[in-house]
């Protein structure tokens, strides 16, 4: 066994030449086609190489329909603050409807309400008609920017395709008729008149522990027999 071989050899340099490394040479990324996976651009979750986005759905009441529910169209005619404050708070659980109202009051009503008491106090003359015009634009740009971004996040929730066109476009042209159609698609979407089956159960009797004679007195005679009825319930 002495004798024998060994199976380790020594390398000098001249079989095996140094090679020099750069520093930083050992760090360099690595590309892994296995990671090449989508991922979801909400939450960022890798998805399935099966996975197939959801169909666009169509919106199931139209723009114009706001005569279907006359108590959104009236809301969102005089109050379309409230209106508007009850479809985000159907949105995000997390908000209530108080702080959209306060913020569509602010910035679009309270818009058109400087523009009017502007004309009413100061007149309509060329002094006057650039602030006019620059509240009224103010109310118009906020109107489109900051409702369009609420329908946005509605159509990504349930997938609904723009109708008829852009949702900030929608809402600079038809606010009070964009509003309306929200609240509708919410109302069907989360209605609570669907009402989950239930099962009844019955409890069973309840037993009493008695005396052997109170058993014995309260048997029936031999000769007599007991029907007994089962109900369904």
């Amino acid at each position: 066994m002495a004798d024998a071989q060994s199976r380790y050899v020594k390398l000098t340099k001249d079989q095996d030449p140094l090679q020099d490394i750069q520093p930083g040479e050992l760090n360099q990324p690595i590309d892994v086609p296995q990671l090449h996976v989508r991922k979801c651009n909400e939450c960022g979750q890798a998805l399935p190489e099966n996975f197939e986005p959801p169909a666009v759905e169509p919106w199931t009441t139209g723009i114009f329909g706001c005569a279907e529910d006359t108590e959104s169209c009236w809301t969102g005619l005089f109050c379309p603050c409230i209106l508007f404050g009850r479809n985000i708070e159907s949105l995000r659980d997390d908000t209530p409807w108080t702080t959209p109202c306060i913020c569509h009051a602010i910035c679009v009503e309270g818009g058109m309400a400087l523009a009017v008491a502007t004309a009413v106090f100061h007149g309509i003359d060329p002094k006057t008609s650039f602030l006019i015009c620059e509240s009224l634009l103010f109310a118009w740009w906020m109107c489109g920017i900051y409702t369009g971004l609420a329908r946005q996040s509605l159509q990504k929730k349930y997938h609904l395709k723009n109708s008829p066109c852009d949702p900030c476009l929608v809402h600079c042209c038809m606010h009070w008729c964009a509003l309306c159609q929200e609240h509708r698609e919410m109302k069907g979407r989360l209605s609570d008149n669907f009402v989950m089956p239930m099962t009844v159960i019955n409890p069973p009797p309840v037993q009493e522990m008695t005396s052997s004679n109170e058993n014995h007195d309260s048997s029936p005679p031999s000769g007599t027999s007991t029907n007994l009825e089962m109900q369904a319930l």
